[in-house]
């Protein structure tokens, strides 16, 4: 599989990873790696938050942080 990104530029990249968001692939110049908490709430012990990290592609990334 290619990069989307770079596809529509001219050019053929093995993707890296694929958006978490909208399911494009990316290489390693247009992804981004966002780093987020997952949250469990279990029914008899108190929540916690584990650390996570996904992929997104540049577009992606930009609409999170509005």
């Amino acid at each position: 599989m290619h990069c989307l990104d770079c596809h529509t530029q001219g050019t053929a990249t093995p993707s890296v990873g694929i958006c978490r968001s909208c399911g494009a692939a990316v290489c390693a110049n247009h992804a981004r790696v966002v780093a987020y908490e997952i949250r469990r709430r279990p029914l008899l012990a108190p929540p916690s938050e584990t650390p996570a990290r996904s992929v997104r592609c540049f577009p992606c990334a930009g609409a999170d942080r509005r």
